[in-house]
């Protein structure tokens, strides 16, 4: 079942949608999208979808750049109160389950969840899709400096025709990182990772991967 979910009860506020398990595991996972999207997107909707059908409850939410601009870019400078939104939804998903809490993201989404966690591990795992390791066409401008702070085990799903970092890229960066590390390799995607059928087996090769991770 999913629920539209406003809560504006504290700054910055939380939008977007929880997803209540039939069955629930206890665990539940804040998900959120790239710097092009919204909570709406393709990838967001059918991954949020397995994982509550996995028995997850999972909130799928918008980060407050988009809250505050309904298409376009990240605003400059805005990645900070991007950080402090995702803190905010975890710390409302903690108050609808009893035991773990993951956080994950899409692109620009998974990268503020991985530098919100590297200065404070509130989480007790990161799912990252299609991590941004470097612009397109320049390798020179990583993405991971961070990642020597990470001390939450975390799982990677990278497409192997991502133009933001090469599988070889990616398994280089990841030696970095000092807690536990899952690279889930995707052949022939690109960045968006779902190809254009609508039985992309994808979503649940993720949710199993993760389970057997975590």
């Amino acid at each position: 079942m999913i629920q539209e979910l406003n809560d504006d009860s504290a700054s910055p506020r939380v939008q977007g949608y929880l997803h209540l398990p039939a069955k629930s595991n206890s665990q539940g996972l804040v998900l959120t999208h790239g710097a092009g999207a919204n909570c709406q997107s393709r990838l967001l909707l059918a991954v949020a979808v397995a994982f509550e059908e996995a028995g997850f409850t999972v909130l799928r939410c918008d980060l407050p750049f988009r809250q505050g601009r309904p298409h376009g870019p990240p605003f400059p400078g805005a990645a900070e109160k991007d950080r402090a939104g995702l803190k905010r939804a975890v710390g409302v998903l903690k108050e609808s389950v009893a035991g773990r809490v993951f956080l994950g993201g899409h692109s620009y989404g998974g990268r503020q969840a991985t530098l919100l966690v590297a200065a404070e591990p509130l989480v007790a795992g990161l799912l990252l899709l299609a991590y941004p390791l470097h612009p397109p066409r320049k390798p020179e401008q990583s993405r991971a400096g961070h990642f020597p702070n990470l001390a939450t085990p975390a799982m990677f799903v990278h497409g192997s025709r991502d133009p933001f970092g090469s599988q070889e890229e990616m398994q280089s960066a990841l030696k970095l990182i000092p807690a536990p590390t899952k690279l889930l390799q995707v052949a022939g995607a690109g960045h968006e990772l779902l190809n254009k059928t609508a039985a992309d087996p994808l979503p649940a090769q993720i949710v199993g991967a993760f389970t057997e991770f975590f």
